[in-house]
């Protein structure tokens, strides 16, 4: 059920943020949970091993290659799925960071610990 919520709270931040930032575009709900989907997945997958891989550049710029990191799985996500994009790096270094806030606040929110 957690998964579940998680999920949906990650489609609603997708929403919000395409509604906030002109260069996110995404079609329809389907489409935000499709990508919440792939987002976390790649996350999960691909994140971990772009971290060990990039751990020296990481720590020359004291963490802050993560919010790359992050801009960048989140235009892989666009190239994936059909119907969400982003126009380009800098709308998805934003794009990233905001859904990664509005996901944390929601996800506190709605799955007690």
């Amino acid at each position: 059920m957690n998964i579940i919520i998680r999920v949906l709270v990650s489609a609603l931040a997708l929403l919000l943020v395409e509604w906030l930032i002109p260069g996110i575009t995404i079609d329809s709900f389907y489409t935000a949970v499709i990508a919440a989907i792939v987002l976390g997945l790649l996350n999960l997958i691909a994140r971990p091993i772009l971290i060990i891989l990039t751990l020296p550049i990481t720590l020359v710029t004291l963490g802050l290659f993560l919010f790359v990191i992050n801009a960048g799985l989140f235009l892989f996500t666009a190239s994936f799925v059909d119907g969400f994009t982003v126009d380009g790096f800098l709308v998805a270094l934003i794009g990233s960071v905001l859904v990664s806030v509005v996901s944390a606040v929601g996800n506190n929110m709605f799955i007690p610990e």
